[in-house]
């Protein structure tokens, strides 16, 4: 990305990956198997198409994700992570630890159970399944 707000290296990162919107479609992609357009445009938050055009652009323009022309349909694209989208799993565990924690209206999940008992063991067994999707 071309233009940063500053040397911080957590503004750096936010530059990247920082919106709501490319949070959400990571977590899409890297814990609901969600790969299509279709898909990510019918997640629970209601994305609206342009912006999740414009989100899908930057995260493939900063090497976090990878389109490819569907092998099922070739008239369709799917998404998958890189290694450099992968290595933010420990990040987006934290994440949810932490909203979970802090925020009543979010229930802990059967993953989110999982995180509160093992972290790392989560992120070690989530880290080996991405090992074999990443490009």
């Amino acid at each position: 990305m071309d233009k940063k707000r500053s040397d911080c290296p957590i503004s750096c990162s936010l530059d990247v990956f920082g919106d709501k919107w490319s949070l959400l479609v990571i977590r899409d992609i890297m814990l609901r198997g969600k790969v299509s357009y279709s898909e990510f445009l019918n997640s629970e938050e209601k994305i609206a198409s342009n912006i999740l055009v414009n989100r899908l652009g930057v995260l493939e323009s900063e090497n976090i994700v990878v389109k490819e022309v569907s092998l099922a349909n070739k008239s369709k694209f799917v998404y998958s992570l890189t290694q450099k989208g992968a290595d933010l799993l420990p990040i987006v565990i934290e994440i949810m630890a932490w909203g979970a924690k802090y925020n009543a209206n979010c229930p802990r999940k059967e993953l989110g159970k999982k995180i509160k008992k093992d972290k790392a063991g989560v992120i070690k067994e989530l880290s080996q399944s991405l090992k074999v999707k990443v490009k």
